[in-house]
């Protein structure tokens, strides 16, 4: 039976402690967090300070924290025997101010109150030791038929993409959703579409999958959405958009 603290009471910390809960081998022995009403979605099952003075022994300590504080939490567990692990996308293991360095960054978008099956999410996992690596992977097996060992530049170049795909792409529906509302038409409408776009890429490379007006240079289109844009962002935001997607394409057309 794997011994786990969670240090943070955020939207991942609390999706992670769900998923524990389910493992067999595996005992959320502590929450820490300095919010004392988000600690007590906590208290069920597991004990729960505000103390970082009085954290208890465990073979694995989770930090899952804003990341600029990541360094200054770890402080706290550098007399600490088990494994510290981070458990962001961005930041380098060595950031960490303790023993056994490691990493276990889930990939995927986490909300509050949207619940995920974490079974398909991948889990990238880094260590300073051997050792602690099995340990980590053991922890992800638990809850993930998705682990993957891989180095902190990998792990920041793969959150760079996962910006691309998620952050700037939901952005994106937001847009579309707000231009909908101008004429009273639903964001329902696009579902369809945004749904086959996610599911073409399962199959084919998003460079081929490609369509739209700018990747078959179709001026007057372009221009006519231009017409109709009304923020001065979405109109440097389109200009853009579609000049990187012509280049991308220029040999194709």
């Amino acid at each position: 039976m794997l011994k786990i603290v969670i240090l943070g009471t955020g939207n991942l910390a609390k999706h992670l402690y769900t998923a524990f809960l389910k493992a067999d081998d595996v005992d959320v022995v502590q929450v820490i967090g300095r919010n004392v009403k988000e600690l007590q979605q906590f208290s069920k099952h597991s004990t729960i300070t505000t103390d970082f003075d009085a954290i208890a022994d465990a073979d694995v300590y989770l930090i899952s924290v804003k990341d600029d504080a990541i360094g200054e939490v770890s402080k706290y567990l550098s007399n600490k025997k088990g494994i510290v692990a981070h458990t962001s996308g961005a930041i380098d293991m060595n950031t960490l101010q303790s023993g056994k360095k490691a990493v276990f960054y889930p990939l995927q978008t986490f909300t509050k109150d949207k619940e995920v099956d974490f079974s398909n999410i991948p889990i990238c996992i880094e260590a300073d030791h051997e050792k602690s690596l099995n340990t980590l992977k053991s922890l992800a097996m638990s809850i993930s038929k998705n682990v993957c060992q891989i180095d902190s530049e990998q792990r920041k170049k793969l959150h760079l993409a996962a910006v691309f795909v998620n952050n700037f792409t939901n952005y994106l529906y937001s847009i579309g959703e707000e231009l909908c509302l101008e004429e009273g038409l639903s964001f329902d409408l696009l579902k369809p579409l945004i749904m086959e776009t996610a599911h073409k890429i399962q199959t084919m490379s998003p460079q081929k999958a490609q369509t739209g007006p700018a990747r078959r240079n179709d001026i007057k289109s372009m221009e006519g959405h231009l017409e109709l844009l009304n923020k001065k962002e979405h109109i440097t935001l389109y200009k853009l958009l579609s000049q990187a997607i012509k280049q991308a394409h220029e040999k194709e057309l």
